[in-house]
């Protein structure tokens, strides 16, 4: 019989007492993260041969999976006498191994706090405002909580249909520079899909590569490239909390699902530190304010006069081009001053130094089947809105 130990005082491990215990006959459909949190639910139910049972299945199933290896052989050594408690760290433990053995531990911490802390139900991330019916998914990076969120856009609104653990930059979040080991925070839209035929080892089941730096980023001066969201090499499960180069990284099970749902170019990815949930009544009042400002530009865009239109861009503006005003007077002249449409409309909003809207839409002038594909990038100068980039993307 295992010898009992006094867990309740670890938080990070007392939140599985919330967690509803698995039955042993479903166990080999559930998925690794699954078996693992079972694992510590039935420690805390005192079904420790149970534990041990089952502990001892999930490392021979999953043997590449590092956390579950180490709950076994905690439960061993408890077993045996030789061992305080799970979440200590034995005194006799060389210098070098300690550090590796407290990421594991954090690893369980944030595994464990994810199923317990759940989103509100019917909640989404404060920064998806408004994503058109041809957005089918969006994904939302909880830093703090190592926690990737992937929602479904239905027509009933959006609905949270998954959430996977990940990985993120050696030196936490805030990325400023090429090289300095931290995850970009902003807003971003996943640019291209890249099969494991296409890559190394390294990066897994595949990878959906982030447009970072977007031109928010690049106008804040922040540098460095090749943010992507991907796997981890065939011989791992899943990497400690803060270990990539900047990266997001899943296990290959959770991004090949990833892969197989979201569309480049069209599925937004929030990275924050924290997700800041607000109800569907809330997005509803934001999305209202968005959608009034982007009316006032189409009325302005659609009269054809540039005074009219010229009042909406930033004294700051800048896409690369040099005489952008005139190209933009000889694009509303080409319009003819006919009406625009605004079609697939997406609205996502960011909140740092200062607040940005990331606007996105078909613009089809009337008469017209197809348009160009615009994104505009709005910050507030002056309490005022203006747009400081715009851009034909596709």
């Amino acid at each position: 019989m295992i010898r009992s130990w006094n867990v309740l005082s670890r938080g990070w491990l007392a939140a599985v007492l919330l967690l509803p215990l698995l039955a042993f006959a479903a166990a080999p459909a559930l998925s690794p993260e699954a078996r693992l949190i079972d694992v510590y639910r039935l420690i805390q139910a005192g079904q420790s041969r149970v534990a041990l049972e089952r502990a001892e299945a999930l490392a021979r199933d999953v043997p590449h999976f590092q956390l579950a290896q180490l709950l076994y052989a905690d439960l061993l050594l408890v077993r045996q006498g030789a061992f305080a408690g799970l979440g200590d760290l034995p005194a006799s433990l060389p210098a070098d191994a300690k550090e590796p053995l407290a990421q594991l531990r954090r690893e369980a911490s944030l595994r464990l706090a994810a199923l317990t802390e759940r989103p509100p139900a019917g909640a989404l991330p404060r920064e998806f405002i408004e994503l058109p019916a041809s957005s089918r998914h969006a994904i939302a990076v909880d830093a703090s909580r190592s926690r990737l969120y992937l929602f479904e856009n239905t027509h009933q609104g959006f609905r949270l249909v998954a959430d996977h653990y990940v990985s993120v930059g050696r030196l936490g979040v805030g990325k400023q520079s090429q090289g300095d080991q931290r995850t970009p925070l902003g807003v971003y839209f996943i640019t291209s899909r890249l099969d494991p035929g296409q890559l190394q080892d390294f990066y897994g089941a595949g990878a959906l590569p982030l447009n970072y730096p977007n031109e928010y980023d690049r106008r804040q001066g922040k540098t460095g490239h090749g943010i992507w969201l991907h796997g981890v090499p065939q011989q791992n499960f899943a990497r400690s909390p803060q270990s990539t180069d900047g990266c997001v990284v899943l296990a290959n099970d959770d991004m090949q699902r990833l892969l197989h749902d979201v569309t480049p170019r069209s599925t937004p990815v929030l990275i924050t530190q924290a997700i800041q949930w607000v109800t569907p009544v809330q997005a509803g009042v934001a999305r209202q304010d968005a959608r009034r400002l982007l009316e006032k530009w189409r009325t302005a865009w659609s009269s054809g006069k540039t005074e009219l239109l010229m009042p909406f861009y930033s004294a700051r503006f800048s896409n690369g081009t040099a005489a952008w005003d005139q190209a933009l007077a000889k694009e509303l002249r080409a319009a003819q001053g006919r009406a625009a449409e605004l079609k697939d409309v997406s609205i996502l909003s960011w909140r740092d130094q200062s607040d940005v809207l990331v606007v996105t839409f078909g613009l089809v002038n009337k008469g017209q089947r197809t348009g160009q594909v615009k994104r505009q990038y709005w910050g507030k100068e002056g309490g005022q809105w203006k747009i400081f980039f715009e851009g034909v993307i596709g």
